[in-house]
């Protein structure tokens, strides 16, 4: 498509409400943030409004590319929280009242999401599709990629709206504010000395690399020097305590303590981050922190960190990856195949550059 991108699409004015669909976790949602980047470039004059579960308005009110945010209850079917169903009718009218111009259905696949979708009362909707299932509107809906990483794959819905990419890069918006309070809550974060933040939690069990095995690694870094930060959610507070308890070295526990935006500043200074493939790896990945990442289940070529200098991911190929237990059935093959070793001999305790934080 030529012209003016911000002036004109398919014959028609071009859009100047646009939606996102996108209800998922933290790593799910930055991995959207260069598809939103593109749009919001292609089409600068548009209102961009995000639709997401309530805990991502808080990322969505630091994206500059996110207008407007909207909170979706959860619809059945849909893994990621309990749907609130009294209160979808509401949330349907919600969202017909918008009068989208475009509405992107950039969640998934489409199986469950796409009729969804259609009840909103967009003008256009575009968005994945699998093959024989429904769309609202079969030519502005392409394949769901089957292959490729995550962000890849979201691109691919851009490229289709004949908006150009605008690069890969992830992006976690901190202040300097989230920085202070950081400080106030561990005055350590900006000393001299080099810390390691271990995150032995994941949202789903399957995907924990056992707790002995974090403090394992720990132990070994405090050995080198290295000030040990345990962090995770508040649910998490007894899985960093297991790990606190295996270890022979004192740890920092801020497990519960940090929000989004202390988390993130904590990322930012830290030396490494250790890991499963969750949320944190991808707050690694737009901060530009080192990190080593023990991926158990998923499905490493979707979302393993794009810079694998930086970014180490251990894991191990077995018949049952990706994984689509919430607990693994079988012996948990693949996480046990990493051992503490494989994961020390990844790392490395020098200082790193202040401007690789810029």
């Amino acid at each position: 498509m030529g012209g003016d991108l911000s002036a004109s699409w398919r014959g028609e004015p071009a859009p100047q409400r646009i939606g996102v669909f996108r209800a998922l976790m933290l790593g799910d949602l930055l991995c959207a943030v260069p598809a939103l980047r593109a749009l919001k470039r292609g089409w600068p004059h548009a209102e961009l409004t995000l639709i997401g579960l309530p805990w991502a308005r808080e990322l969505a009110q630091r994206l500059w590319m996110v207008d407007r945010f909207i909170e979706f209850p959860g619809f059945p079917g849909l893994p990621e929280s309990i749907a609130d169903i009294a209160a979808l009718p509401q949330f349907l009218q919600h969202m017909q009242a918008q009068q989208f111009d475009l509405l992107l259905q950039m969640h998934g696949s489409g199986r469950i999401t796409n009729p969804l979708m259609a009840a909103c009362g967009a003008r256009h909707t575009a968005g994945f599709v699998e093959p024989g299932s429904y769309t609202p509107e079969p030519d502005l809906f392409v394949p769901w990629p089957s292959q490729g990483h995550e962000i890849d794959r979201l691109l691919t819905l851009v490229d289709s709206l004949g908006l150009p990419r605008c690069g890969d890069a992830l992006e976690f918006p901190l202040n300097d504010t989230d920085r202070i309070e950081l400080a106030g809550m561990w005055p350590g974060a900006y000393g001299a000395h080099p810390y390691v933040c271990v995150h032995a939690g994941a949202q789903l069990p399957s995907r924990r690399w056992p707790a002995e095995r974090f403090a394992e690694v720990a132990d070994a870094l405090a050995a080198r020097g290295c000030t040990i930060v345990l962090t995770g959610t508040a649910a998490e507070a007894a899985l960093a305590g297991q790990v606190a308890q295996a270890m022979r070295h004192p740890a920092i526990d801020l497990c519960g303590k940090t929000s989004l935006w202390t988390l993130g500043a904590l990322v930012e200074h830290a030396r490494l981050v250790v890991c499963n493939d969750t949320g944190i790896s991808h707050i690694a990945a737009a901060l530009g922190t080192e990190s080593v990442v023990v991926s158990s289940g998923a499905d490493v070529s979707r979302w393993a960190p794009l810079n694998r200098e930086r970014h180490t991911v251990l894991w191990q190929l077995t018949p049952c990856r990706p994984c689509s237990f919430v607990r693994c059935p079988y012996d948990h093959e693949c996480a046990k195949a990493i051992t503490p070793e494989m994961v020390i001999a990844t790392t490395h305790t020098e200082p790193v550059a202040e401007a690789e934080h810029a």
